[in-house]
């Protein structure tokens, strides 16, 4: 199983940017989706996650200003971030619960990564 993020980059405050992550290879069910973030010295945090049933949580931080949605079909999750504020700059990490089989349990998997830098 891997997972595919895009879409990071620089932008100025209030900017926006949107996050894509896809899975792929051995998937027989993706339960949860979601996207962490994590800035160098601090612990990784959660950004928001969505599960196969559409629930959503999310970070007090980014309510109002982030959207977390999924493409069952496509095994994507999309992360639409406006509004954004120096103090969202961040790796941002996509993550994935993930059966490979009927029989097996749900396995997180993580991306690759992201950077995202607003600029103030």
């Amino acid at each position: 199983v891997q997972l595919q993020a895009s879409g990071g980059g620089l932008v100025q405050t209030e900017g926006s940017l949107r996050l894509s992550c896809a899975a792929s290879g051995s998937i027989f069910r993706v339960n949860s989706m979601g996207w962490y973030r994590q800035v160098p010295g601090q612990e990784r945090e959660l950004v928001a996650i969505i599960g196969k049933d559409g629930s959503i949580n999310s970070a007090d931080s980014v309510k109002g200003r982030f959207t977390i949605s999924r493409d069952n079909a496509k095994n994507t999750v999309y992360l639409q971030m406006n509004s954004l504020k120096p103090e969202d700059t961040a790796v941002y990490y996509c993550n994935a619960n993930i059966s490979p089989r009927s029989w097996s349990p749900g396995w997180d998997y993580w991306g690759q990564g992201t950077q995202v830098t607003v600029s103030s």
